[in-house]
């Protein structure tokens, strides 16, 4: 199995390589075809992670942990991918499109490519170098519309990101000086070694490292109170690269978080973690929570459901129950499929619109016959409806965090995610049945305070069944993961909630 860890960290570079010197319609389908293959053989690695790690070239490694994290980004890759085989067209109207295809495709696959590289590579160090690059890649891809607000978003995004992670970097050293300790001056920061002598490490460099490894990789990963970027960034983003920040960079950041967390579980037991996720977690979900109830901005409302899912990951790992943690480990899987589908219906609804505001967007069930229910089951499934994978990894979380006596917390969890339920319900609800407004002679007052809603009926169509059939894709994922997981998935889960506790 160690030639598919090769071909995950080649295939996307190759196709990003591809994607500057060939004409947009190979492109397209070097994109497309990539994706899928890369998905297919992030499958082909779940057998072998539930029953062991695998290896290749001395530096890549997967064990079940990482697996899964491989899984949300290349299905999410893949259907972004096929996504914007539709989004991206002549019709968007850049004066250069052949140049900007090129550019998009090349980022896409680069960027995706960062991200697969993130949970192959073994070692602390290497995880901090393939996080950075994940940020100048995306920093470019959020800034390639060459808009103003575009250009503001990347320059926050950098700026705050890059503190984060420098944040990290530190992170990486003091941990580095804690394994030195027990493993001499010079070697190697892999995973392995620093597992197999937490118990030797002193106890106050790992919490050091440990606190400025959730704060540093918890800016890319938009904990609050380091998530000021996340907003800006995913609304301005072209839709594709939402639906991957979202999805799937800030998932990844999150694995940065529990390697760490599982060095600092075995040095200095599982308390002192537990509580600073609970912290973080608890705050995120908090102002989340509160956000969701007035947002204009139909990708900053999904934006800010991102920061609410972020911290109920980190509220779960913070309970620390097996069921708890199984939980946060499909809830990563669900939710890449869910946000993808709600990134992908809401970059069709800014397309047929003409803009992102929700007030604005009327009478989406009329003009959109596919997106739109495919967007109002995608909102359901982020918040938490069955028979949707979310619902089944929320509800372990909050039966993990029962059973780990924590019943206030898990109390709090409930309110919280209510309370994101209802703001993101009533908006998307407004947007979908509500009917568009038409001015009548003379009503001067609605074209004033409603100059978009006063238009004529939007024809009923799509614009691209490219952007239909990933979120159709989606769908059915949410549904499997949460009516029955596949036999093997669940094995996998099992021997990763191990791997947390140390006992894999």
């Amino acid at each position: 199995m160690g030639v598919v860890l090769i071909l995950l960290v080649t295939v996307p570079l190759a196709a990003g390589i591809v994607a500057l010197v060939a004409p947009p319609r190979l492109t397209r389908a070097v994109t497309v075809g990539c994706g899928v293959t890369c998905f297919a053989l992030a499958v082909s690695l779940v057998g072998a992670a539930g029953s062991g790690e695998v290896r290749a070239a001395r530096y890549l490694r997967v064990d079940a942990l990482s697996v899964v994290f491989l899984l949300a980004t290349a299905f999410l890759y893949a259907c972004a991918a096929a996504y914007a085989v539709g989004y991206v067209t002549p019709e968007k109207g850049e004066a250069d499109f052949p140049r900007y295809a090129r550019r998009f495709y090349a980022g896409l696959n680069v960027f995706a490519w960062s991200m697969l590289a993130a949970p192959l590579v073994n070692g602390l160090a290497l995880l901090w170098v393939a996080v950075e690059v994940t940020t100048v890649v995306s920093a470019l891809l959020v800034a390639i519309e060459d808009t103003d607000g575009a250009a503001e978003a990347a320059w926050k995004y950098v700026l705050l990101a890059s503190a984060g992670l420098g944040i990290a970097l530190l992170a990486t050293i003091v941990m580095y000086y804690a394994g030195s300790q027990v493993l001499g001056a010079s070697y190697e920061l892999t995973f392995d070694p620093l597992l197999a002598s937490a118990a030797g490490l002193p106890a106050g460099a790992v919490r050091l490292a440990f606190v400025l490894a959730v704060v540093g990789f918890g800016t890319k990963m938009g904990l609050v109170p380091m998530h000021t970027w996340l907003p800006d960034a995913h609304s301005e983003a072209p839709t594709p690269v939402s639906a991957l920040l979202s999805g799937s960079l800030l998932v990844v950041s999150f694995y940065a978080v529990l390697r760490y967390f599982q060095v600092a579980r075995a040095a200095v037991g599982p308390h002192f973690p537990q509580t600073v996720l609970l912290v973080f977690g608890v705050a995120s979900l908090l102002l989340a929570a509160l956000c969701l109830l007035d947002q204009p901005d139909v990708k900053r409302l999904l934006a800010y459901s991102s920061v609410e899912h972020m911290g109920i990951l980190a509220v779960g790992v913070g309970f620390g129950a097996p069921l708890a943690l199984a939980g946060v480990l499909l809830h990563v899987l669900a939710h890449a499929a869910a946000k993808g589908n709600a990134f992908f219906g809401a970059g069709v609804l800014v397309r047929k619109f003409g803009t992102k505001s929700v007030t604005e967007i009327r009478g989406a069930l009329d003009a959109l016959p596919w997106t739109a229910p495919l967007f109002l089951l995608a909102v359901l499934a982020l918040s938490a409806f069955p028979p949707f994978g979310l619902f089944r990894s929320e509800f372990q979380i909050v039966a993990g965090g029962m059973a780990a006596s924590e019943h206030a917390l898990a109390a709090v969890l409930v309110v919280l995610v209510t309370v994101a339920f209802l703001g993101l319900s009533l908006v998307t609800t407004r947007m979908v049945f509500l009917p568009r407004r038409h001015p009548r002679p003379g009503d001067a007052a609605l074209q004033r305070s409603e100059p978009s809603a006063a238009v004529a009926a939007v024809a009923r169509s799509e614009p691209s069944g490219w952007m239909v059939a990933p979120m159709v894709a989606g769908l059915v994922a949410l549904v499997v993961l949460g009516v029955h997981p596949p036999g093997d998935l669940t094995d996998l889960l099992s021997r990763a909630v191990a791997e947390l506790r140390g006992l894999g």
